[in-house]
């Protein structure tokens, strides 16, 4: 008995066409707002930074539903459509509005099954669900997981970093800062479930905390090194 092989429902054209028509809603979701953009003084809260995060989700799901046997059309689509009204709707209802930005580009464009579009759409809505990722469908914990751990690693301490520039703090507080991204980490990797998003948790907390040990090393080495400089 032979392998069934089971044809993508999204081509990479369309998913292209996705990835575009994202962006621009996000950048309209910008403009389109008074004083340039909900908290726009903040870059992750800019057109750029949220597309950013939106396509390194869509790697990250994509990447464990494949190894957790999710299905990965209804997972990638999710993510790139998660937090497409992020910048233009409050936090807690962000979900369902891009839930309905998304029904409306997939029963426009193409020809989606209803059930793939319900999935993809179910998805979307339940992405912010706090409670066990157990009790969801195995496509929207992929979805969450990926959310989660965009969070933990580089990228979480690249934008604490940054964000001591809008504090005035300086480079002594570094190693502080980044102690933040390690201690939000381990609190929100405790959520995972699958084997392949802990997997990758474990990788970037570990990089997280040998990066905060060499700030304590080098930075206070420096901090000695001024001082007796001064005397």
């Amino acid at each position: 008995m032979g392998v069934e092989i089971k044809e993508s429902r999204v081509t990479d054209q369309e998913f292209e066409a996705m990835k575009e028509f994202v962006y621009d809603y996000l950048l309209a979701s910008v403009e389109n707002e008074d004083e340039g953009g909900r908290m726009r003084w903040y870059p992750w809260h800019s057109a750029e930074y949220r597309h950013n995060h939106i396509l390194n989700v869509v790697d990250l799901a994509t990447k464990i539903a494949r190894r957790e046997g999710a299905d990965v059309d209804v997972t990638r689509v999710a993510a790139l459509f998660h937090d497409i009204a992020k910048l233009d709707a409050d936090q807690d209802v962000h979900a369902e509005e891009g839930a309905r930005v998304a029904r409306t580009y997939l029963e426009s464009q193409g020809e989606f099954p209803a059930s793939f579009i319900d999935q993809v759409c179910r998805s979307v809505e339940q992405h912010s669900y706090q409670g066990d990722l157990s009790d969801l469908p195995l496509e929207t914990q992929c979805l969450i997981e990926a959310d989660i751990l965009d969070k933990v690693g580089a990228n979480g301490t690249a934008l604490m970093l940054l964000r001591m520039g809008y504090e005035a703090r300086t480079h002594m507080d570094a190693a502080e800062m980044v102690e933040r991204v390690l201690e939000r980490g381990k609190d929100a990797a405790k959520r995972i479930e699958s084997d392949a998003a802990e997997s990758i948790a474990h990788q970037r907390l570990k990089r997280v905390k040998w990066f905060r040990e060499w700030l304590e090393e080098e930075v206070s080495e420096m901090e000695r090194d001024e001082h007796d400089f001064d005397i």
